[in-house]
């Protein structure tokens, strides 16, 4: 035996020795760790074990999932608190801190909420002039044309010929003469003849639309004007023009449209769920890309009593004071309307709301670690924050974050209640006391001999 075969030799021997003095302290630890777990499990009875993906799935004996991942044992005391309602969960401190849960507390406050919405604006209809002439005739000179262009009250839009005045003045003329001559009458019947005369051809000029200046040139001068002056009914602003120098109009001929911008109409379209905040009255403030810095205050005039088919919104109408014409019709502008505070309701915020599609829940936490599934019904919605209008009491403290985790686990445990309590059913029920049992994981430890097979993992009926 040469010396490195000696040396190789006692290597060997060292490590079999650390090897084994590990393995065996190793064994023992386990041993110990699983004494005492089986120390305290001794204190409350073990029902079975169930996956942790599908608690319908149960073991008798300890297992693994598909996964590889451990079942979870469940105990007889998991369901013995009748006061709790169903669904409700006990989670570790540690383990809540882990997951990250925040509370907060359920106010009783006012809330309110401003409606935005995009606005365009348009012309006050109320304000629209068209303009006609009340006969046929030329249109001779046109002193406004151009559309856009600003007129005063009683200016001079355009002058027209026509036949039918020409011969309405002279007839005014004729009446005028017979009232001179006949005015000293000494039979009344002819001198009010002759004042009646005088003022059905007079108000016969005033229906034409013959200003007043050139009835009273006609009664001064006593010559007949050739031509009509159309003077304009308002001050405004000129939108459509329907007539030019030489064309032939008659009564159904538009000449002018006018409009006033002293103030304008704003149309905005707003959601449904927003629709129950707005009123008539509420206080409007607008603002424009093209006026910086501007806010523009109005009133909301109308809410229309229908909905717009393609966009499902409701359109309202609101009226803006625009003395200095910086809001022209068809600009877009941010609107915000005002609408009233609602008082003395519960609040809560709208990241605690949990929607499943049949009901609308959130988590209360009832003591440090357990939490309690509400289902709740809500009101209106704004910056965050909800209206609980049943459900939930002022100063209660509501889950806000990891909630749908608590949400889940709270799941497994209404599902592992029910299974529960089917066992307990079967128990009394009269299959049971004909020779069926349901035996627990104890009842297998005590029943299986040292060749007797441990019942597979399978799906709770």
């Amino acid at each position: 035996m040469n010396k490195s075969t000696v040396i190789t030799g006692l290597l060997m021997l060292g490590l079999g020795l650390g090897g084994g003095y590990w393995l065996a302290g190793n064994t023992g630890i386990q041993h110990a760790a699983q004494a005492g777990a089986e120390k305290g499990d001794d204190a409350r009875e073990l029902l079975f074990y169930r996956s942790p993906m599908n608690p319908t799935v149960t073991s008798p004996t300890p297992a693994k999932d598909a996964m590889g991942m451990d079942y979870v044992p469940v105990y007889a005391d998991a369901a013995d608190n009748k006061t709790d309602s169903a669904g409700t969960v006990k989670i570790d401190p540690v383990m809540v801190q882990n997951m990250g849960v925040r509370t907060a507390v359920a106010e009783r406050t006012s809330m309110s909420r401003a409606i935005r919405a995009v606005g365009r604006i348009d012309f006050n209809e109320e304000s629209m002039v068209r303009i006609h002439p009340k006969v046929e005739g030329w249109i001779d000179e046109v002193r406004v044309d151009k559309t856009g262009e600003a007129v005063e009250n009683d200016a001079i839009l355009l002058s027209i010929y026509s036949p039918k005045l020409v011969s309405t003045q002279q007839e005014y003329l004729l009446a005028l003469n017979n009232l001179k001559a006949q005015g000293n009458s000494p039979f009344e019947d002819i001198r009010r003849g002759a004042q009646e005369l005088v003022n059905s051809t007079r108000q016969r000029l005033q229906m034409f639309d013959v200003p007043e200046h050139q009835i009273r040139d006609l009664e001064k001068t006593h010559k007949v004007s050739k031509f009509l002056h159309i003077h304009s009914p308002v001050a405004g602003t000129v939108i459509r023009i329907g007539a030019r120098q030489g064309q032939y109009v008659m009564p159904n001929t538009e000449l002018y449209m006018l409009v006033s911008l002293d103030q304008v109409w704003v149309y905005a379209d707003i959601y449904e769920y927003e629709v129950p905040w707005i009123k008539v009255g509420d206080e409007v403030k607008m603002t424009l890309a093209s006026v910086p810095g501007r806010t523009f205050t109005g009133k909301l005039a109308y809410i229309y009593p229908y909905a717009q088919a393609n966009t499902r919104t409701t359109k309202v109408r609101i009226v803006v004071d625009n003395p200095e014409l910086l809001l022209r019709p068809d600009m877009l502008a941010q609107v915000s309307i005002n609408s009233d505070t609602r008082l003395d309701v519960v609040v809560i915020p709208a990241e605690a709301v949990i929607r499943t599609g049949d009901r609308t829940q959130v988590f209360v936490l009832r003591e440090p670690g357990k939490f309690e599934p509400r289902v709740v019904k809500l009101g209106f919605e704004s910056k965050g924050k909800v209206v609980v209008q049943e459900g939930i009491d002022a100063g209660e403290k509501i889950v806000t974050s990891a909630q749908f985790l608590v949400d889940s686990e709270s799941k497994l445990r209404e599902a592992t209640s029910k299974m529960m309590e089917g066992l307990k059913n079967r128990e009394t029920s009269p299959a049971s006391a004909g020779g069926v049992q349901t035996k627990t994981v104890k009842d297998y430890e005590h029943s299986a001999g040292a060749g007797a097979t441990v019942p597979e993992a399978h799906p709770h009926d």
